[in-house]
């Protein structure tokens, strides 16, 4: 079956539907890859339109939540932007017990990365990593802690040696995170628009790679809802591509390389 033409008064349905569900603000250049993402939901229902599937969405939580899966973005890998991990180990290093939030977690790399750095530095029960998203399929994956070998190439030695797994047989050319991680470790299905008054307070919140997508007054309604979740002294971790308006928040005191602490 050919690809159904997504209209424009039915992209605008969608782009107010996810921002209203997710806080992102998704351009007008963006019609193609929505329409690309949606087309297997719209052929699973055996539709010919995307104005009958947006029917469903808002009818059914299931689907509203397989629409949300195809149109959140995912793109992640392990260690990515070393400054941010070398700050982190500074950290831990100087810590007795800490608790990291990877508030966008994808399918788990960022989460994976800090655990292993927390691991080599502390006590087995002195350290816990929460990885959350919107997308439920992704952290399924996360869960799993199974991913192509080939991401592999950015882990540092050290971390690869102890807690990377390369499979065989079936599962040649797979790589296996060590499963005695995941034990403090949990992987967490939430919505960065809300508050997160149920998951605690972290020490370090790692919030990166996901602003870019959201307005600059949703940003600065993520970044205060996210903090809510931050203890006093904490630190808030940012893309090195991302910025915002520190005044509108206010608690907030920039450090170096999109590192901000709570005060």
């Amino acid at each position: 079956m050919d690809n159904i033409v997504l209209t424009q008064s039915e992209f605008a349905v969608i782009q107010k539907l996810v921002f209203k569900e997710t806080g992102i603000s998704l351009g007008d250049k963006k019609i193609n890859m929505v329409q690309n993402r949606l087309n297997k939901r719209v052929e699973h229902y055996k539709l010919n339109n995307y104005a009958d599937y947006l029917k469903i969405v808002q009818i059914s939580k299931t689907e509203k939540t397989e629409f949300l899966n195809c149109i959140s973005t995912n793109e992640t890998y392990f260690f990515r932007e070393t400054k941010h991990f070398e700050f982190l180990e500074d950290i831990v290093k100087r810590s007795t017990s800490i608790r990291v939030w990877s508030a966008a977690a994808s399918m788990g790399a960022e989460a994976y990365s800090i655990a292993m750095m927390l691991d080599s530095n502390l006590s087995k029960n002195s350290w816990e990593v929460v990885g959350s998203d919107i997308n439920t399929q992704v952290l399924d994956i996360a869960r799993k802690g199974l991913y192509q070998l080939s991401w592999s190439q950015k882990i540092p030695k050290r971390f690869k040696i102890k807690y990377c797994f390369k499979g065989s047989g079936n599962f040649e050319n797979k790589m296996l995170i060590d499963r005695a991680l995941s034990k403090n470790m949990n992987f967490i299905e939430n919505n960065l628009m809300e508050k997160n008054n149920d998951i605690g307070k972290f020490d370090v919140i790692f919030l990166r790679n996901v602003l870019l997508y959201f307005t600059e007054e949703t940003k600065i309604k993520v970044i205060k809802n996210v903090i809510s979740s931050l203890n006093q002294g904490g630190y808030l971790i940012l893309s090195l591509t991302e910025y915002f308006d520190e005044k509108k928040v206010g608690n907030l005191k920039f450090l170096k390389n999109s590192i901000y602490q709570k005060v």
